[in-house]
């Protein structure tokens, strides 16, 4: 299991990358990411919807309810023009991370720190 730290620094790019593919419910958005991840990765609901409030409230997501052929209602969500352009930011930012962790842990072995 990865870090609780891990987690929540990775919640929001993870989010906005899987919407950036289409709509998801939360529940789909849970499933992506530990399939994503090979199971590392384990949301909850309880942790999962107020993130998605809170980007719905910034701006990055929208979402709409969506009646199912049995009835039954599904809130679904979308990226925004904002949601995507946040998305490139951060995408780039966690590249510079990875290009990074990447050097020090030995993928580059001419590695000199000063």
């Amino acid at each position: 299991m990865a870090y609780k730290t891990l987690v929540a620094a990775s919640t929001k790019p993870l989010i906005l990358s899987i919407l950036s593919h289409g709509k998801s419910y939360g529940y789909q958005i849970i499933k992506n990411v530990e399939n994503l991840s090979d199971g590392e990765l384990s949301w909850t609901d309880a942790m999962l919807y107020p993130v998605l409030h809170r980007m719905e409230s910034d701006g990055l997501i929208k979402s709409e309810w969506v009646i199912q052929d049995n009835g039954r209602k599904r809130k679904y969500y979308t990226i925004t023009e904002k949601g995507r352009e946040e998305r490139k930011v951060t995408r780039a930012q966690w590249m510079n991370v990875n290009a990074a962790l990447n050097l020090l842990w030995g993928s580059s072995p001419q590695l000199e720190l000063g």
